[in-house]
């Protein structure tokens, strides 16, 4: 439930967008199956850190004394770095085709259904 969030945010980035960026194609387009790929690994890298994050908020407080607090966003920029790097694209890339895809709704809802089967099979197993 918590990549519903993620994906209510998405819808609204959808609907936001004016005509004006409707012609908008990225230089590098991502097929949609290359972009249910990447987004369910970006699901998995925000669930991560947001299961450490309350791991880390409920040590009990005598144990917080000998952990070190993470950094969060050093992280997610380490996470992502990996991610860009295993499917060989930018941080560009990417945001250009999430623009591409939250342009197209119907195409973005496909993707985005196709993200959860994938991780509800994944939470399955």
């Amino acid at each position: 439930m918590k990549h519903l969030g993620f994906f209510l945010l998405l819808f609204v980035l959808a609907t936001a967008c004016g005509d004006k960026d409707k012609g908008f194609k990225p230089e590098h387009l991502l097929s949609e199956k290359e972009m249910i790929d990447i987004m369910t690994d970006v699901q998995i890298i925000e669930a991560d850190l947001n299961y450490q994050k309350t791991q880390e908020r409920e040590q009990e407080p005598n144990d917080t004394l000998n952990i070190i607090p993470k950094d969060y966003v050093k992280m997610s920029r380490v996470y992502y770095a990996q991610l860009f790097e295993h499917y060989g694209i930018t941080d560009s890339i990417f945001e250009q085709n999430l623009r591409y895809y939250t342009q197209r709704p119907t195409e973005l809802e496909k993707i985005m259904d196709s993200v959860m089967q994938r991780l509800t099979k994944e939470q399955e197993k």
